[in-house]
């Protein structure tokens, strides 16, 4: 089964409004909370961010495949993993869902809905850090997809969670993140005269990943549809099916070795080891 356009265009819009008031709304908690510490605001938005992501990618990628972002949407549609002509709609969704998102944030904390940064973020570095961090994002999915689509959800968000503190520009990575962004004056913003060379940046580093796992991984047309999670019945029942797996695996490993220190081998010594090798004495109340 694949969801109506409609039904993946408000999954996308509404993840995409989460998501943001996360950014945004813990960008400025943290901010307050931190009594100008701004490594420890940097933490909490960071934190808080990769902790939505998982929690929205799970909700909402089965309905649309939880893309959030018009570079992922581009790179997928480029493989036949989305028709052009659902691009627009997606794309459109992500940016009125960023704005929502940025707004509910900005009232949330007393804030006017809208108002423009003056966060100035401009120079080659921030640039290229931009670069860099959409083609790590694009890396992830595409290296994920194929043989381990249940884990993407938690790769992405830690991927994310790091490339805020390995780059200069605390890894936007999307442009309707930038675009919204710009309307928050607050720690998460971003000045309207930067926007434009970030999405540029961004929209070069998805296409230079994408080439790269083209390239890398000849089959990856096929990987497309269950970008970034699956999200037809059948590719999900499989996710499902993989991630049960797994942890039944655990449980498995997890009583074995249980049974295994628990059980008392004498060594001839007075000294009893268990099946780990691990010493014990013995209870002599016990018997």
């Amino acid at each position: 089964m694949k969801y109506g356009l409609a039904r993946r265009i408000v999954a996308e819009a509404v993840g995409k409004s989460l998501l943001l008031a996360a950014v945004v709304g813990s960008g400025i908690m943290g901010e307050r909370l931190a009594g100008g510490n701004m490594a420890i605001a940097l933490l909490a938005n960071s934190i808080a961010t990769g902790a939505a992501l998982v929690a929205l990618i799970l909700t909402f990628g089965s309905v649309s495949g939880a893309h959030f972002n018009p570079a992922v949407t581009l790179a997928d549609a480029s493989q036949g993993g989305i028709n052009w002509r659902d691009v627009p709609h997606y794309v459109l969704a992500q940016i009125i869902g960023a704005f929502v998102g940025v707004g509910a944030a900005n009232l949330m904390f007393d804030q006017p809905m809208f108002f423009a940064s003056r966060h100035a973020r401009d120079g080659a570095s921030q640039l290229f850090s931009e670069f860099v961090a959409t083609f790590g994002l694009l890396a992830v999915i595409w290296g994920c997809a194929r043989l381990r689509s249940a884990a993407i959800p938690f790769a992405v968000a830690a991927y994310i969670t790091s490339a805020y503190w390995f780059t200069s520009s605390t890894s936007f990575a999307n442009p309707a993140v930038t675009l919204a962004r710009a309307a928050s004056d607050t720690f998460a913003g971003i000045r309207a005269a930067d926007v434009p060379g970030f999405i540029i940046a961004q929209l070069c580093g998805a296409a230079a990943a994408t080439m790269l796992f083209r390239w890398l991984v000849p089959t990856l047309e096929t990987d497309a549809k269950a970008i970034v999670v699956p999200h037809t019945q059948g590719e999900a029942n499989g996710m499902k099916r993989l991630a049960i797996t797994r942890c039944i695996d655990i449980i498995i490993s997890t009583n074995i070795m249980r049974l295994l220190a628990s059980r008392k081998v004498d060594d001839g010594h007075g000294t009893h080891r268990n099946r780990l090798g691990q010493n014990f004495k013995p209870d002599l109340h016990s018997h």
